[in-house]
């Protein structure tokens, strides 16, 4: 099942419905499906092998998303923030692609490929769209290559197939589920895994996609009030700016905003709690998943957050500082160095299987023989199954033989009012192996 079928079946229902707003301009779903449909004629015709996007989020971003689905070809958003020898060869890596947004970096960094502007690009596959037949051509059976390194080393190539993303999408989102007023802003970078799953998530639901393409907190609260925005999506260092920016007297007019949904970065318990106070009318969501697992892998919901800000039982409100519940699509375990499955309660590597699970690279797969991968990120369930994490398994700081979690480490230091943000490494010590290193930002006037 191609992906391209969630922007056909919302172009089929309701062609003249808003489904993205960016810079003003506002795109029915008849016409995103329409350039859709054009980009992926302007694909074929050039022969190129992928189709990157090398720009911040626009139109752009799921009119070559869906062009590239049904061209057959993998979808490549680019980090545009890389420095340019890393970008490079990332570029070089993928000839020849179709590149989209910045022209001349592209053409400076690597030869090969044919580059178009946003602008270019947009107007180009609106016109084709008028003739295309939006004919559905097959592949290799993937819709995204997103460069992904974690920690360290050369970027790995993570390979998402159709097969995962629509695993993902039909696994929890209902189709049509929105109602035309509702509306998501979205201001995470295309390049992210989460730029993708949302473009997916509520074009099924029929929610209406306003785009902020470069973050700013004041910028986020004048679109959020402008665009009557219901829903939006946010890491955590967004989420704590936003919330700095009210403090200072913001023009608060968030009354429509009745869900936000944050992930991508641990959230600090401290930073959440402030936020249920200050909102307590809006709905949070905590979303924990991995660019290999197409998105989202466990969730700690509305009601999850109420009960524990309201609890005085220490276990229920250390929820807050949890991840949730895996989806009932995934299956979860935490398992030691050895690979043995942990009871609730002890910290191990965390494991993940279902079919919204890749684990796959273009230099290989990294699942096992049973189809279970390994995330890399390190934690634990408690008795009533809410994952906890602690960081990546590889990041513990291990000294004179205690093994130190940095991120525990980081939400301590994030209670004190000096403090804006911070990250804990282990560096090295003659006496303890390892010691404990800390950089900080401080907060104006500290």
């Amino acid at each position: 099942m191609n992906i391209a079928l969630i922007l056909q079946m919302a172009a089929d229902t309701m062609p003249d419905r808003i489904g993205l707003v960016c810079d003003g301009k506002r795109w029915s779903y008849g016409e995103l499906f329409t350039a859709a449909k054009g980009a992926a004629e302007l694909f074929v015709n050039n022969g190129c092998q992928h189709a990157a996007l090398l720009d911040e989020s626009s139109e752009a971003a799921p009119i070559a998303l869906f062009g590239a689905a049904l061209a057959g070809i993998p979808y490549v958003p680019l980090n545009y923030r890389l420095a340019d020898a890393d970008l490079g060869k990332l570029l070089d890596r993928i000839k020849p692609a179709y590149v989209i947004g910045d022209v001349e970096r592209t053409e400076r960094l690597s030869q090969g490929h044919s580059c178009n502007t946003r602008k270019a690009f947009v107007e180009a596959a609106l016109a084709a769209g008028e003739t295309a037949s939006g004919e559905e051509r097959e592949g290799e059976g993937i819709a995204a290559q997103i460069f992904t390194s974690g920690t360290t080393g050369t970027p790995k190539a993570a390979l998402l197939r159709h097969a995962n993303l629509m695993g993902y999408i039909l696994g929890t989102v209902e189709f049509m589920s929105a109602d035309e007023e509702d509306a998501q802003l979205v201001c995470v970078p295309p390049y992210h895994i989460a730029g993708i799953s949302t473009l997916l998530s509520n074009f099924y639901a029929m929610r209406r996609i306003v785009m902020l393409p470069a973050f700013e907190p004041q910028a986020w609260l004048t679109l959020a009030a402008e665009e009557n925005a219901t829903n939006a999506f946010l890491v955590p260092t967004m989420l704590a700016r936003i919330i700095d920016r009210m403090g200072e007297g913001a023009a608060l007019q968030l009354s429509n905003l009745r869900a936000i949904a944050y992930g991508g970065g641990r959230m600090p318990p401290e930073l959440i709690e402030k936020v249920l106070g200050l909102l307590p009318d809006t709905n949070f969501t905590n979303a924990y998943g991995l660019t290999e697992t197409s998105s989202t892998i466990a969730l700690l919901g509305p009601d999850d957050h109420r009960q524990a800000f309201n609890s005085d039982d220490p276990k229920v409100r250390a929820r807050l500082g949890s991840v949730g519940k895996p989806l009932p699509t995934i299956e979860l375990e935490i398992r030691d160095e050895d690979g043995q499955v942990l009871p609730a309660g002890e910290a191990g590597e965390i494991y993940v299987r279902g079919e919204q699970v890749s684990g796959e690279y273009r230099e290989k797969s990294a699942l096992d023989a049973d189809g279970w991968f390994p995330t890399r990120d390190a934690g634990y369930l408690d008795e009533a199954g809410y994952l906890f994490l602690s960081g990546r398994a590889d990041d513990v700081i291990v000294r004179g033989g205690e093994n130190i979690s940095p991120g525990e480490i980081e939400d301590v230091l994030a209670t004190h009012p000096a403090i804006a943000d911070s990250a804990a490494v282990g560096i090295p010590s003659v006496e303890w192996g390892e010691a404990v290193g800390v950089a900080i930002a401080l907060r104006p006037g500290h």
